[in-house]
């Protein structure tokens, strides 16, 4: 059989059963079987395809996924995260669009300790919304940055499917975190500058500032110094011994995981029933994670095996294109894949044909992942079918409609795709920090 055929057999029936609605893992799981059964053998390729499922669960690489997950999830049924926000909100005085900010920059903080950009969406939608619609916010600021600072949760560590990326494509998961730090704060920078610029000039946009009340000396910053300052050691201890080489992604990962049981306790929010819910929580996702990875694994082997990799690599490498002009038709594949399907699913479907290109063209893997992470990133916030526009659709009162959601997206899509050019032009915004990790 030639590899063309095998190419379109694999990802061709792949993203067949993904569009009609087939769960991820039970698509790959299922393309994995009949393609070890044509290519690898009959029964001899079957047993050697449950032999690399369970291997590619066993890598200690995929430690952190776990650990990562439980630290969001500890601080969200504990209730701390309202704690967090508060103590923003008393800072955050006399500023255009102030509770927009708020949400901005307290979706920065629970990016810097949780690993779920639905969950912190969530979480911001059903706290700040409802209180900002009550204030007279057009429904366009008021969902916007909520969505837009919950997809940047990808980008700032810890993040799970960082950890997923890495894992899969083979980059060092260490420099890959700390790589998407820049590029996540520069969006999070960004998105203040707009809301505060646009409400200047249409300051209908954002009314009703003058009723809040404001706190003066230690009661302003109480809530400040007793639980932010908290969660940022957190993040300020993961990623500093990231970067000075301290520890591996998994010590810091089970350092961070310790150290948030450790801050939900000291203020005896850890009970009972929320450390169940937050293991429960952790437990679901995390083994949806590690079932997703058992796929993909498999699938990037049995696509090599059939001669497909190989094939592709050489058809895409062969065509004399510039190494920019490639990585930049792959970034723009995934920004059209982002509009339909899902982030795993974009990982499934590209990374084992992108890798060996990456590989073949000597292309710096800690760039190409940032900005394929920053590409994911905009598949969040995509319509018709972003995950984080449904999940805004889920939390929002029925007077915010589908239209106000998709207009509200659009600027911070727009500032994403200018993070993105810019990294590609400008590779140290990705790589910079990474290499002091040496």
């Amino acid at each position: 059989m030639s590899w063309q055929l095998a190419a379109w057999l694999m990802l061709g029936g792949s993203t067949l059963l993904l569009f009609v609605g087939m769960p991820v893992a039970l698509t790959f799981v299922t393309i994995n079987i009949v393609g070890a059964f044509i290519w690898m053998g009959g029964e001899i390729g079957l047993s050697q395809l449950a032999r690399s499922s369970v291997i590619s669960l066993t890598s200690f690489s995929l430690t952190p996924i776990p650990l990562f997950v439980l630290m969001g999830e500890v601080l969200f049924h504990t209730g701390l995260a309202l704690k967090v926000i508060e103590g923003i909100e008393r800072l955050i005085t006399r500023v255009p669009g102030r509770l927009a900010v708020v949400a901005v920059v307290s979706g920065t903080v629970f990016s810097a300790i949780s690993g779920s950009t639905i969950a912190t969406t969530a979480m911001l939608g059903s706290l700040m919304l409802p209180v900002m619609l009550q204030r007279g916010y057009h429904p366009r600021l008021a969902t916007g940055p909520i969505m837009a600072i919950g997809a940047v949760d990808m980008l700032i560590p810890p993040s799970a499917l960082t950890v997923l990326l890495g894992s899969l494509s083979g980059i060092s998961i260490s420099k890959l975190l700390i790589g998407g730090v820049m590029p996540g704060l520069i969006l999070s920078i960004a998105f203040v500058i707009w809301i505060v610029v646009r409400v200047r000039f249409t300051p209908a946009l954002a009314p009703g500032e003058h009723e809040v009340a404001l706190h003066k000396g230690w009661a302003r910053w109480r809530p400040f110094v007793l639980y932010v300052l908290p969660c940022l050691s957190i993040f300020g201890v993961v990623v500093g011994a990231l970067v000075a080489g301290w520890a591996t992604p998994t010590e810091c990962a089970a350092v961070g995981a310790f150290a948030t049981l450790v801050f939900a306790a000291g203020y005896r929010a850890l009970t009972r029933r929320a450390m169940m819910q937050a293991l429960r929580g952790t437990a679901a996702i995390s083994g949806m994670i590690l079932f997703i990875i058992l796929g993909a694994t498999t699938f990037a082997q049995i696509l090599s095996f059939s001669g497909a990799s190989n094939g592709l690599v050489q058809q895409i490498t062969g065509h004399g294109l510039s190494t920019g002009a490639i990585v930049a038709a792959m970034m723009g594949m995934l920004i059209f894949l982002g509009i339909f399907v899902d982030q795993v699913s974009m990982m499934m479907i590209t990374l084992p044909i992108f890798m060996p290109v990456v590989q073949a063209l000597q292309i710096d893997p800690v760039w190409f992942g940032v900005m394929y992470l920053i590409c994911m990133q905009l598949g969040l916030l995509l319509p018709p079918h972003g995950l984080l526009l449904m999940t805004m659709r889920g939390v929002a009162p029925p007077a915010v409609t589908m239209a106000h959601i998709f207009a509200a997206v659009a600027p911070y899509v727009l500032m994403s795709l200018l993070l993105l050019a810019a990294v590609f032009w400008l590779p140290a915004i990705a790589t910079w920090l990474p290499k002091q990790i040496g």
